[in-house]
C-alpha cells in the first residue's frame, strides 16, 4: 500500500470500533441493550465522560481504573481496543480499501466478541451467529472470489458436520460434548469463508485447541477438569483462513509458494 497513513488510520477506526465490543461483550450475555445506557464504569456503573472514553490512552491515562470510584478497569478493555485495531490495519493492508475488506473486518469484529462472550460464559449467542449466517449468504454476491453457491456450501457443510460430530459423540457416551453454538457459529463462518475455509477453520481450530489443551493438563492438577470452550479457536481458525488460508491451500495442493 502505498500510502503509509492508511494502515495508521484503519488502526485507530479499529481501536474505536473495539471500544463498542466491549460494550457488546459485556451487555449481550445480560441481555442489556448495546446502545442505551452510554459507557459506564463496569464496578460503580457511573457514565464515562468522552474525555475519559478515548481509546486505550485513557486506560493508560488513569492507570487503568475508574476517575470516579478508583475501582481497577479490566485488562480486556484496552486489550479488545488493540486487537481490532490491529485487526483493521491487517484487513486494509492485505485487502486494501475495498468492499471485502469491509466485509471481512465486520466478520473479524462478531469473532472477537464471539471469542471473549464464549471465554466468559461458555456461551455463543444466537443473536450474533443467526444473522450472522444470513449477512455472510447476502455478502458473498459482492465478495470476490466467493460465489452464492460456495456460501451454501459452507453454510451446509458448517453446520452440518459439526451436528454430525455432536450426534456421534451423544451416541457414544450419552454426553454432550459439542454445543449448539459451535454449530451454528461454523454455519456462519461457512457463509463468509466457503466450504475450504469451513475445513481450515477447523484443522486450525482442532490443532489449537488440542495444544492449549494439552498446556493446560501439563500446568493444573491432575485431578482438574477443564471445560474448554471451542468457540474462540472456531473463530482463531476463521481468522487465520482470511489471512493465510487460501496461500497455505494452494501451497499444500498444488506447490505455488504463499510468499
Amino acid at each position: 500500500m502505498a500510502d503509509p497513513t492508511i494502515p495508521v488510520m484503519a488502526f485507530i477506526f479499529g481501536a474505536c470500533i473495539g471500544s463498542f465490543l466491549n460494550v457488546c461483550i459485556s451487555r449481550i450475555p445480560a441481555s442489556e441493550s448495546i446502545i442505551r445506557p452510554p459507557s459506564r464504569c463496569p464496578a460503580c456503573l457511573y457514565p464515562i465522560r468522552f474525555y475519559d472514553n478515548i481509546p486505550v490512552l485513557s486506560y493508560l491515562w488513569l492507570h487503568g481504573k475508574c476517575r470516579h470510584c478508583g475501582q481497577s478497569i479490566p485488562l480486556r478493555y484496552p486489550l479488545v481496543e488493540i486487537l481490532t485495531g490491529v485487526m483493521a490495519a491487517l484487513v486494509i493492508v492485505y485487502f486494501g480499501l475495498t468492499l471485502n475488506a469491509l466485509i471481512y473486518f465486520a466478520l473479524i469484529c462478531a469473532l472477537i466478541i464471539i471469542i471473549y462472550i464464549d471465554l466468559d460464559h461458555q456461551i455463543i449467542p444466537d443473536i450474533i451467529s443467526l444473522p450472522g449466517i444470513l449477512i455472510g449468504f447476502l455478502a458473498s454476491f459482492p465478495l470476490d472470489p466467493l460465489t452464492y453457491l460456495d456460501s451454501i456450501y459452507g453454510i451446509l457443510l458448517g453446520g452440518g458436520l459439526l451436528f454430525m460430530i455432536a450426534c456421534g459423540y451423544y451416541l457414544i457416551t450419552r454426553k454432550e460434548g459439542m454445543g449448539g453454538g459451535d454449530i451454528k457459529l461454523l454455519a456462519m463462518i461457512g457463509a463468509f469463508l466457503g466450504w475450504q475455509g469451513v475445513f481450515f477453520t477447523i484443522f486450525v481450530a482442532s490443532v489449537t485447541g488440542t495444544l492449549v489443551g494439552c498446556l493446560l493438563m501439563l500446568f493444573a492438577r491432575k485431578d482438574l477438569k477443564f471445560a474448554l470452550p471451542f468457540g474462540p479457536f472456531l473463530s482463531i481458525g476463521a481468522i487465520a483462513y482470511l489471512f493465510l488460508g487460501p496461500q497455505l491451500i494452494a501451497w499444500y495442493f498444488y506447490g505455488i509458494y504463499p510468499f
